[in-house]
């Protein structure tokens, strides 16, 4: 099949970056968020969701959100996709400070038409389940050319190739035929690849996946990773990668990100936060995770204990319930916030534990038992 030429849309006024925000630096790499913040008002309290976050990500790199269910790692990508602005569509009540710039544009304090245009052209998402994501009532086909035709002044001619040219990129077989498919005639797997379609029809600068491989056996898995490790080369997109899953993460990711309670506990180069974690949250993940150079008698090492509640998130370090190290803090952990402090070369971790203990910690205790 003849590819169609990669169109980048929105050269013109809407492409402008935005004026820099008076009394905001402009950053200077492609992703910057700051010191993100993401709360909403229940009748039992207030959910902090997400308190504080800052990171950043460059063009054509991959970053991997990782943390257990309730960290806060959903929110932070719809919050990047501008899908909890207070009271928009009437949907969310979400309270929302800090900062997300993308290529010079801050988007939380933007107008929402700017932010609308962006979705979908310059960041786009793939969503966790696609059946749901997708409208059952309309052909596959029809909802890539509608996502199409939002950003390009083209006909429905021309967006159904594109359409069908995508398909195809993604690896589902007779797309001239499965484009006028409904997402309930597709596997599992060719959903996500259908999504996958729809998500870079319009060459988006910065795709968010979150949890792409959920529900698909693990042959799946590994082939939906290889398309999107694929697609990013040829796209040169950057890619956040949201999962629990630590496999995932170690098998596209260039830097990590580990949350609990919705804030950045460690963040890293993936070798350094898998082979020099810095963090007894991180330590348990790595723990958990199932590994084929495990004997086969070996047990694993969960986590004990529950995520916090993000409305009485605990005081100190929200960790040091289930910490089986806080007592080596002297009683900082339960009553100070860790701050994110540089551990090594763009290695940060928040954890009270002095390097030394944290290094006698990694090497006799944990390490052995990987």
């Amino acid at each position: 099949m003849t590819d169609l030429p990669i169109q980048k849309s929105g050269t013109g006024a809407d492409s402008a970056p935005n004026e820099p925000v008076a009394g905001k630096a402009k950053p200077t790499a492609f992703l910057e968020v700051r010191d993100l913040k993401v709360h909403f008002p229940t009748d039992d309290g207030l959910v902090k969701s997400v308190d504080g976050l800052s990171f950043q990500l460059e063009k054509g790199k991959t970053l991997g959100i990782v943390g257990e269910s309730g960290s806060g790692k959903s929110v932070t990508s719809l919050a990047i996709m501008g899908l909890h602005r207070a009271g928009q569509y009437g949907r969310s009540k979400a309270r929302m400070s800090g900062e997300i710039w993308l290529e010079g544009r801050e988007l939380i304090s933007a107008d929402p038409d700017e932010v609308r245009r962006l979705r979908g052209k310059d960041v786009a998402m793939i969503f966790q389940d696609p059946l749901s994501a997708m409208h059952p009532y309309f052909t596959v086909g029809a909802q890539i050319v509608e996502a199409y035709r939002v950003h390009h002044d083209v006909s429905k001619a021309v967006a159904r190739k594109r359409a069908i040219e995508m398909l195809d990129r993604v690896g589902i077989p007779q797309p001239d035929k499965r484009v006028d498919d409904y997402p309930h005639q597709f596997s599992g797997g060719m959903r996500q690849r259908a999504m996958i379609a729809m998500a870079l029809s319009n060459n988006p600068d910065l795709l968010i996946a979150d949890e792409p491989t959920t529900a698909l056996d693990v042959t799946v898995q590994a082939q939906i990773l290889d398309l999107i490790r694929d697609l990013q080369k040829e796209f040169g997109s950057a890619v956040i990668i949201i999962t629990h899953d630590l496999g995932v993460v170690a098998e596209l990711a260039d830097d990590i990100l580990v949350m609990y309670g919705g804030r950045c506990v460690e963040r890293g180069p993936a070798d350094k936060v898998f082979y020099e974690p810095q963090h007894p949250y991180t330590w348990g993940l790595l723990g958990s995770m199932p590994r084929l150079d495990r004997e086969r008698t070996e047990r694993l090492n969960p986590v004990k204990g529950s995520p916090p509640s993000l409305i009485n998130v605990p005081s100190g370090c929200a960790f040091h319930p289930r910490c089986p190290y806080a007592e080596l803090t002297g009683g900082a952990s339960t009553t100070v916030v860790p701050e994110l402090s540089e551990v090594g070369s763009r290695h940060h971790a928040a954890c009270h534990l002095s390097a030394a203990d944290r290094e006698r910690i990694w090497t006799e205790e944990i390490a052995p038992k990987l």
